[in-house]
């Protein structure tokens, strides 16, 4: 297994320069590129997330992420301190894809991560919040 570690500052403008980082780490270790187009995509909705609801868009605190990659799956664990979120319950969509002008506003982040990862999982532990994404390689 390999394993690398990423800090950020939770700025919206640091989002691209880990996604950045993280789709080298991927391409480096055999990750196809139609995967990591779906894990930027991910990764970019997880730590918007982070940053508007657990910092409250304070762009002072710190986000760690810890990439793995073995044979089977990879997984990236996001890392903050901020408020904890009260469950991860991915909201059913109720929407017409045809009618652009009537897409809901909000909500759809969780929706598209869990589309294009294999798992997603979060929990609260000694004042620090965890959300890993998997995909598996097989």
């Amino acid at each position: 297994m390999v394993e690398q570690s990423f800090n950020i500052i939770s700025d919206y403008g640091n989002v691209a320069l880990v996604n950045k980082q993280i789709r080298f780490f991927l391409e480096l270790h055999g990750i196809e590129q139609h995967i990591s187009n779906a894990v930027e995509i991910c990764l970019t909705e997880a730590l918007n997330n982070v940053i508007k609801h657990s910092y409250n868009n304070d762009i002072t605190k710190p986000i760690d992420l810890i990439v793995k990659k073995d044979s089977n799956y990879f997984e990236i664990i996001i890392i903050d301190k901020g408020l904890p979120r009260e469950n991860l319950v991915v909201s059913k969509l109720d929407f017409d894809p045809q009618d652009i002008n009537n897409l809901p506003e909000s909500g759809m982040g969780l929706y598209i991560i869990e589309q294009l990862m294999d798992e997603m999982k979060y929990f609260t532990k000694d004042g620090k919040n965890y959300f890993s994404l998997k995909k598996w390689l097989f």
